[in-house]
């Protein structure tokens, strides 16, 4: 059974860190490209940050320099460290895998994602 699962949420303090997760099972990961969205209440889904199969990441601009996505190949688990965080990256944080992909870019409806784990930050 395909399945992607995420934990790591929480609340936090601006300026605080949190690591999300998301174990991947049930599908060989090769050649799969993978990111992390976010949705925050009354905006549009965006991609946050994503990674292609050979290992190359690109981020949202509004993350640059403050997330780092990565994927552990041995456990199949994608990551995503979250630094100095602000109260606009609060929302829901879902990871997604295709492989069909726009560069490292997931193709959105052709991806599996996982159910979303909440991201909470307050002042």
């Amino acid at each position: 059974q395909v399945q992607l699962v995420e934990s790591g949420g929480g609340s936090v303090k601006a300026g605080g860190s949190l690591r999300l997760s998301c174990v991947l099972s049930g599908f060989s990961t090769r050649g799969y490209c993978m990111a992390w969205h976010r949705q925050a209440p009354g905006k549009d889904r965006e991609g946050v940050a994503s990674i292609g199969s050979e290992g190359r990441a690109n981020y949202t601009d509004s993350v640059k320099g403050r997330f780092t996505i990565s994927y552990d190949n041995a456990k199949n688990i994608l990551y995503l460290q979250m630094n100095s965080l602000k109260l606009d990256d609060t929302g829901e944080y879902y990871c997604g895998a295709s492989r069909m992909c726009a560069g490292t870019w997931p193709l959105v409806d052709l991806s599996v994602w996982g159910q979303g784990t909440q991201v909470t930050v307050s002042s």
